[in-house]
């Protein structure tokens, strides 16, 4: 039993960078829509880039590509999720307070886990693990076996 979760625990960095790059892209579809019309939502149709909806679509889409490549990821992890708090707060938690009810699920969801990056740090698949050269720490740790 040892051995399993020793071997589970071995991929824990890189599955770390994999929520990252998976949370990024599907950060950046949000801002993608707001700012490029990519995908097409009739309701950033007519966006003004100076618009509250726009500086939020700037934020979501290069924020989201800073952290797919994972590049100051901890500065802009830390401001995501208070972006995403705000946008929370400001847009979804006037209707009610349930997450479920009030369509705020995704804004909290990318609260923690811009929390979660902020303090764990991006993993070892990042430019910032590059550039701390931790290269090497790409590749899982061999578990020990125990005879």
């Amino acid at each position: 039993m040892s051995t399993e979760r020793d071997a589970l625990q071995a991929w824990a960095p890189q599955l770390r960078s994999v929520l990252r790059i998976v949370t990024a892209l599907l950060f950046m579809q949000h801002g993608s829509a707001k700012l490029f019309h990519l995908p097409y939502q009739a309701a950033f149709a007519h966006l003004h880039l100076m618009s509250l909806l726009g500086v939020q679509g700037i934020l979501e889409f290069f924020g989201g590509l800073l952290l797919l490549v994972g590049f100051l990821s901890r500065p802009v992890a830390f401001l995501l999720a208070g972006d995403m708090a705000v946008a929370f707060f400001m847009v979804h938690f006037k209707k009610t307070w349930l997450p479920i009810l009030n369509g705020g699920d995704l804004a909290v969801l990318f609260t923690f886990v811009y929390l979660y990056l902020w303090f764990a740090g991006p993993g070892p698949w990042s430019i910032d693990a590059w550039l701390r050269g931790n290269r090497a720490a790409a590749a899982p740790a061999q578990p020990k076996v125990v005879a």
